[in-house]
């Protein structure tokens, strides 16, 4: 009687180990799943929150370190670019906040015009421009129109204004010469309604090899809709391989920002990139990658 009660126990143990294990084997793909989002949601050991800009905002990862770049370089003009304080949200042009703030690390010092014109391809255009300003290289600045059309800031300052007849575009010189800063800020704006990610995707020159990208160097979709980002900063480890940093703007015009790594939280935020690579960033995700740099 005692065996049987000792047996009975014995294959009742079983039975609940048996079940306990059918029950984890089950719930294996839920635990993976749960271990995914936390890893995702996980906030970088390679960030500083006090930091303002985007090279003090974000430490190279173990092994790599940054390129080197002149000073007063593109290059180092943006990796040393301003940054709001950390958790600043991203604001559209009517002030209202985005409606998703968890695909950013970082948002830049670039105001955002009331007028809503300066959306993803025009805040990169902006930041160019005004680079260009600030290192007295003036007569560099200009851009294509979609129609291919080119307009230079030098010849809008001299009083020329753009004719358009549909495809057809003249420029007729109607207003006085002005050179001001002020003045530069409307050029801006007659290029954000002319121009965009089409117009950049057909007049800038494209890269071909991903190893040879460099901070300045844009990822484009041309197109309505279209996209583009820009590579903030970069690094490099001892076998050649980079990582980089990447900034948006958005549809509709909001502040730019940096872009968290999605896909890879190990080395969020930077960033892996092949040509012709699937690359996701926000709110976007391109699809055979494309990259162009400024002239």
């Amino acid at each position: 009687m005692n065996v049987s009660i000792y047996m009975k126990k014995l294959l009742l143990s079983i039975l609940i180990l048996c079940s306990l294990f059918v029950v984890a084997y089950q719930f294996k793909p839920v635990k993976q799943v749960v271990e995914l989002v936390a890893a995702k949601a996980e906030p970088s050991q390679l960030i500083n929150k006090d930091s303002t800009t985007i090279k003090s905002r974000v430490n190279a990862p173990l092994g790599y370190q940054r390129a080197d770049y002149a000073k007063g370089s593109f290059q180092e003009y943006l990796r040393n670019y301003k940054l709001k304080p950390y958790g600043t949200q991203i604001i559209n042009y009517d002030d209202s906040p985005y409606f998703w703030q968890r695909g950013h690390i970082g948002v830049l010092e670039v105001p955002v015009p009331k007028n809503g014109l300066q959306q993803c391809a025009d805040a990169l255009i902006r930041i160019r421009s005004e680079y260009l300003w600030d290192n007295n290289r003036m007569d560099e600045i200009g851009f294509n129109f979609t129609s291919g059309h080119y307009c230079s800031w030098i010849k809008y300052a001299e009083g020329y204004r753009p004719q358009i007849n549909g495809n057809k575009v003249t420029f007729i010189k109607s207003a006085a010469a002005n050179h001001s800063k002020n003045n530069f800020y409307k050029y801006l704006n007659l290029i954000y309604m002319y121009s965009g990610t089409l117009s950049l995707f057909n007049e800038l020159p494209a890269i071909e090899n991903a190893r040879d990208l460099k901070i300045g160097d844009m990822l484009i979709k041309g197109g309505s809709p279209g996209h583009i980002v820009m590579i903030g900063d970069e690094v490099v480890n001892a076998e050649g391989e980079k990582l980089f940093l990447l900034f948006q703007g958005n549809t509709p015009a909001q502040s730019v920002h940096l872009v968290k790594n999605l896909e890879d939280a190990h080395i969020s935020p930077w960033y892996q990139l092949e040509k012709g690579a699937v690359v996701p960033v926000s709110n976007y995700t391109f699809y055979d990658a494309k990259f162009v740099r400024f002239k």
